[in-house]
Order: structure tokens, then sequence, then C-alpha cells
């Protein structure tokens, strides 16, 4: 992953560095934060300058998953210039992206404080970082969901259609489980009390997820359901009605928001005197 960020962003070679600093030169560099937050992306930030140049000396100050405010310096880095200047922006697009997502599910958490209720990425990921991203979620005190579509069965809305049903939806993934001989929790996506009365029948699943349901129906279908299955609120859900939803007992609330529009956290490396 790391060498194809670098034939990206270097191709043959960064031309304005190679032509301006000489190869010898030595220097230092401190990443500057610019913005509370939670800081995220320290890690993969050593990875890449390793990967780069293996002698450059990186002195870490603040951890992942930490809080962060303006003016404090997260690490030094020391080494050549020309590997400095190189890897400068690759790593500052990691480290402001993974804080992003970080601060924002800190975000989530803090409005979900006092109640049982746990704050769920999704699949609403930028290719090639989701597993970067789902990290950064749980350096921001959230939790991941499924990762991708092997590791869980998430029977929704076209499935249930393209199916026929509820019941034929559920009985195949049980019909499959058992001949592929997978241990898979099964997850099913109900749009209705109608459809939801359909799965607490059949029952043959680990959690039920309450799409688009509204404040007062969700309350009323986790009453419905009573304990019997894991639930989990999702669609239409803010920062604004976050609360409101845990109040009605889910187990969950995914939540897309926390890695598809996520502000990156503002943060600059300079050189250091």
């Amino acid at each position: 992953m790391i060498p194809a960020w670098f034939a990206e962003d270097i191709g043959d070679g960064d031309h304005t560095t190679l032509s301006s600093i000489p190869a010898d030169a030595r220097g230092k560099s401190q990443l500057i934060i610019k913005e509370d937050g939670i800081i995220c992306g320290v890690e993969i930030a050593r990875e890449i300058f390793r990967a780069f140049d293996p002698e450059l000396k990186m002195t870490e100050f603040i951890h992942d998953g930490e809080t962060v405010k303006y003016g404090d310096i997260a690490f030094v880095v020391e080494g050549r210039i020309q590997s400095l200047l190189q890897t400068e922006r690759l790593m500052l697009n990691i480290m402001q992206r993974l804080s992003g997502v970080a601060t924002r599910t800190r975000e989530y958490m803090k409005e979900l404080e006092g109640t049982n209720t746990k704050v769920l990425d999704t699949r609403k990921t930028t290719p090639g970082l989701r597993m970067l991203e789902k990290y950064a979620v749980k350096m921001g005190g959230g939790e991941n969901h499924r990762i991708g579509l092997y590791d869980m069965i998430l029977l929704k809305d076209n499935h249930v259609d393209f199916a026929g049903g509820i019941t034929q939806a559920i009985s195949g993934a049980q019909k499959y489980l058992k001949e592929k001989n997978k241990n898979l929790k099964i997850e099913i996506e109900v749009r209705n009390f109608d459809e939801l009365q359909q799965v607490l029948e059949f029952g043959g699943v680990d959690r039920i997820m309450l799409d688009n349901f509204s404040v007062a129906d969700t309350r009323k279908a986790v009453e419905i359901i009573g304990h019997r299955y894991e639930t989990e609120s999702s669609g239409g859900i803010t920062l604004q009605n976050l609360r409101q939803y845990a109040e009605c007992g889910v187990d969950f609330i995914s939540v897309g928001a926390l890695t598809h529009s996520v502000k990156s956290l503002d943060m600059s490396f300079k050189a250091l005197d």
C-alpha cells in the first residue's frame, strides 16, 4: 500500500526537491497541530518515513487516540532534508484524514455518554483506506461494524427484495452458512413493523437493524423486540438526534458520516531550526 502511495505522488522523482536541496543536507521537521481534536495516524506516519528512508529518526510526543490542541507538537523527524520533503504531503494526507475521522467519532461518543449505546462505522469508506479509517474510528472511541462483505451477513433491503422476502432471505443465509461451514453472525434490516414482525416470527438472526425508523417508532420497536436480539439504528441519524435514538435503548447506532464526509484535522509539517 505505501509503495503505491509513493508511486502516485512521486512518479519518476520529486524534481523540485532534487533540484533545490543537496543530497547530503540534513535537518528536522515537526508536526504542528493547528486545530483541536483527536490525533490518529502517528503509527502509519512512522511506517511511511521508515519505508521511504530507514535512516529518518522520528521522536513521538503524542500517541494515536490522544486529545490534541492548537499548537501541540505531535512528533519531530530528523534526517535527510530530501526525504523529509518527499514524505511530507503523503504523511500529512494520512494524518489529517485519520485524525478527522477520530475527531468526528469522539464527538459522537460524547453525545452517547451515560447510555449503553455504541456507535458503529459502516463500509462507506475511502477505497484502499478502509482498514486505516476503521482504525481511526476505534481511536475516536467508536466500534467497527463489519470490515467488509466477508465477515458478517447483513441482509439489507435489496437482498430481501431480490430473495423474495424476509423469510427467504434468512433461510437462504442459514442454509449457505451450514453448507459452507461458516460461523458468521446474521443481521437483517427491516423497514417497517410488518417486516419486523416477520423476523420475530421466523427468528434465525443475531441482530435487527431498524432502517430509517423515527425516534418514536424506534422506541416502540425496541420494546417489541425485548432484548431477544441485538438492535441497531441506521439511516437519517445525525449528531443532533443521536442521543434521542440512543435513549430508545438500541444497542448500536451505525453512522456513515464517521468516514464518508469528514473534515480533515488541520496540521502542518514545518522545518525546525
